[in-house]
């Protein structure tokens, strides 16, 4: 704890700032439980695409064949040119949502390729959506993870350090100040023990 001065102004200032810290941990408190709790449905919704990636992929595996013996005609048959998104304010954290994706499907000349390619280029294209839907989710889960730990630096900054400090700085001024005024009443005393005295003598 820097060191304080044992004054009255001193004491108001301390309690002021009590006043202050006690009056933001709350808001403190409940934003960090906020951030945890959207923490905890981003996982949740990334958890949701990804099960929907892998029911996709289990029902391509009567392509995996397809895909060996032709490997030519899938390798990059669509690309990802792009992904939109929009913007969301979380617990006053700016996040990017996903909407939509551009691709881009490799030339193929239809008469020389399977049937099945147009539809290995729909399933393909709703796999990589949502693997940039995911991709998106864990951006949104980095920034607010990133502002969770800010936040609850700050909320222990104010349970661990600001309020036991203002707490000890008020304890030691009053003593302080408790002592200063005991001692002015007992210089008083003797000061008008002696005055009878004086007058006497005098």
């Amino acid at each position: 704890m820097a060191k304080i001065k044992l004054t009255k102004t001193e004491l108001k200032a301390q309690n002021d700032a009590l006043k202050r810290f006690r009056r933001f941990l709350p808001m403190l408190q409940l934003k960090k439980q906020q951030l945890q709790g959207e923490i905890a449905g981003i996982v949740a919704k990334a958890e949701e695409v990804s099960s929907k990636e892998r029911a996709i992929r289990a029902d391509l595996d009567r392509w995996v064949g397809l895909f060996a013996t032709d490997e030519d005609i899938v390798s990059g048959l669509v690309k990802v040119k792009s992904v939109n998104t929009g913007t969301a304010n979380i617990a006053g954290v700016p996040i990017p949502t996903f909407e939509s994706i551009e691709t881009e499907v490799k030339e193929v000349d239809l008469w020389a390729t399977p049937a099945w390619v147009d539809q290995a280029v729909e399933t393909t294209t709703r796999i990589l959506s949502l693997q940039c839907e995911r991709a998106v989710y864990e951006e949104q889960r980095r920034l607010i993870e990133q502002e969770l730990q800010t936040t609850s630096q700050r909320v222990n900054l104010f349970e661990k350090v600001k309020i036991p400090e203002c707490r000890e700085a008020i304890r030691v001024i009053k003593i302080a100040l408790g002592d200063e005024q005991t001692a002015a009443v007992t210089r008083g005393k003797i000061a008008k023990s002696r005055t009878p005295e004086s007058e006497v003598a005098a």
